[in-house]
């Protein structure tokens, strides 16, 4: 059997038949077996950066539970993944990465030269420390070992993005069918991860007796959990109140003991719910500065900290906990049920005062504008509740706008690149998540993000995806120009002097999508209505010019429930 056939006989077996690419001569086999297979949903995408975040939508809106392949070409074609393949890495996404490499005969090997073969590039060597596994595979009798174990570790423990680097002549080699039949006989080897130890929950439950004030916060490393809705809807019948992370509040739905985010860009109750707690029960959170605040020391002052997560390199980090668990979200909630008696000694004002605090942060932080992103968000989940949506998030202002702001319903998700931080990530992103899922998609963005992979809008006119991108274009780069206005007098080189926009409205016309342009709240409410029950590809361009802000934050130094502006009262 040829090596490519016997790859997407291999993928097809294994559930992994959606393919983000954009062709290139080293990979045509793989590409040319998958579309003969006829079992490949293959998307052509206009660029490599936007094949690998598509193909990690896929996994996002499946919670990992299903895979998708993004594939580049050699050298170029194989860069160009990185930075997409950074962003499975830093936010435990599974992915399978393919990229097409020259001929064996044509590798330098251990020569002193930059380069034997045209746009040879040894791309195992560069996305090492991005991967759980990488490797090129030099011989045919190689190729389906190196798949199997690639897909297995992807999925197992702390989920991830892996790489095979296959070379021309591999692919076009022929491998005995008695081979490709014993390796799709082969289950693939998957561990779920650490569980949960007796002593440790005994532990645990000994500062649930004495704690007074306690307080979940859902990280990341939680918001796939399958066990965790259930979970909070206990903790919440108990009066226990919770908060999350950027990246936990991806999957929180908001009820009435969710308190939100928190953080540097966090809400003010939930910052003070974390200052104020005595215990601190973190599942799946790194606690890194954005959480945090830098003044780590002060960081839930009051609180004995619990820290629960899958790796234990995180364990102990930048926070130093009281108790460190080392074990997977879905065996902590599995394990650990919350009982009437866990918390014997709770404050029954707890929950009551944190409310307060909630209430007293429901203002408008943005009166002072022209169109509020609070209002923006508001309407959103409005006009949205109880309809299956995907909400995909860009990096900048309006990201954090988002995270204050949306309030997630049962059905809906959120989707943030978090520690990649990566601008062009949301309309890709989205194309997956929407080919994936079949529910209605709105993207939040913002110009100079929109601007560094809008030629995905291409793509969407031709997929004809129930997809809506917001574009909250403020007409200059917001969040930066945030920074120079704090620490550098307003000096605005890059972010306004030097930088520049189209009219995204006329851009999505000619790409042949329907556009609206909004300059004031009215129009905003007459755009915004047209969401819900349009189907097909939509943009909404929100003029925002000079809206730098995003209120409150916590400036560098300060405590974490010192956030700036401070309330009146």
């Amino acid at each position: 059997m040829k090596a490519s056939d016997a790859v997407a006989k291999f993928l097809i077996a294994h559930r992994v038949q959606t393919c983000f690419e954009l062709v290139g001569g080293m990979i045509t086999h793989l590409l040319d077996s998958f579309a003969e297979s006829g079992r490949f949903n293959i998307v052509s995408m206009h660029h490599e950066q936007t094949a690998a975040f598509a193909a990690e939508g896929v996994a996002r809106h499946t919670k990992g539970k299903t895979i998708a392949v993004a594939m580049g070409t050699s050298g170029p074609g194989a860069t160009n993944l990185i930075t997409g393949i950074g962003s499975c890495w830093f936010d435990s996404v599974p992915c399978l990465f393919i990229t097409g490499q020259v001929n064996t005969r044509e590798l330098k090997g251990e020569r002193p030269i930059r380069q034997q073969g045209f746009q040879e590039l040894d791309i195992v060597e560069v996305v090492r420390s991005l991967t759980k596994y990488a490797s090129r595979v030099d011989s045919p009798e190689d190729l389906l070992p190196n798949l199997h174990r690639a897909l297995s570790l992807a999925q197992s423990g702390r989920q991830g993005p892996v790489l095979l680097d296959i070379p021309n002549d591999v692919q076009r080699s022929e491998i005995p069918d008695a081979l490709v039949e014993k390796w799709l006989k082969m289950p693939l080897e998957i561990s779920k991860g650490p569980e949960i130890g007796i002593g440790d929950l005994q532990k645990l439950a000994d500062l649930c007796k004495q704690a007074q004030r306690p307080l979940i916060c859902i990280g990341g490393g939680a918001r796939w959990a399958d066990s965790m809705g259930e979970w909070l809807l206990a903790a919440g019948a108990l009066g226990i109140p919770y908060v999350s992370t950027l990246m936990g509040h991806e999957r929180v739905i908001a009820r009435s003991s969710y308190f939100n985010m928190i953080g540097s860009y966090g809400n003010r109750e939930a910052n003070w719910a974390v200052q104020n707690c005595d215990l601190l029960i973190v599942v799946g959170a790194r606690l890194d500065v954005r959480q945090t605040g830098s003044d780590v020391e002060d960081f839930a002052r009051r609180a004995n900290i619990v820290q629960i997560d899958i790796d234990p390199s995180q364990l102990g980090n930048r926070v130093q906990a009281e108790l460190n668990i080392c074990a997977t979200a879905e065996s902590f909630f599995n394990a650990f049920s919350l009982l009437s008696t866990t918390f014997p000694n709770l404050d029954k004002n707890w929950l009551p005062d944190l409310s307060i605090q909630r209430d007293r942060a429901q203002i408008n932080e943005y009166a002072d504008w022209e169109i509020s992103p609070s209002e923006v968000f508001k309407k959103l989940n409005y006009i949205l509740a109880k309809r299956p949506v995907d909400y995909v998030c860009d990096v900048g202002n309006h990201q954090m706008w988002a995270a204050q702001n949306l309030r997630l319903d049962t059905d809906q998700a959120v989707h943030y690149s978090g520690g990649m931080g990566a601008m062009g990530f949301a309309v890709p992103a989205a194309l997956g998540i929407a080919l994936q899922s079949r529910n209605k998609v709105v993207v939040i963005t913002g110009d100079g993000s929109l601007q560094i992979n809008i030629q995905e809008l291409d793509t969407l006119n031709r997929l004809g995806l129930d997809l809506t991108i917001i574009v909250m274009n403020n007409s200059v780069l917001g969040m930066v120009k945030n920074f120079q206005d704090m620490y550098f007098d307003g000096r605005d080189q890059s972010t306004r002097k030097g930088y520049s926009r189209p009219s995204f409205t006329d851009v999505a016309t000619t790409y042949g999508i329907e556009a609206h342009r909004v300059t004031n709240i009215e129009e905003m409410d007459r755009a915004l209505n047209l969401i819900a029950d349009r189907k097909g590809p939509l943009l909404i361009e929100i003029m925002m010019d000079g809206a730098t802000e995003c209120r409150p934050r916590l400036a560098f130094g300060s405590k974490l429930d010192e956030q700036f502006p401070k309330l009146n009262g």
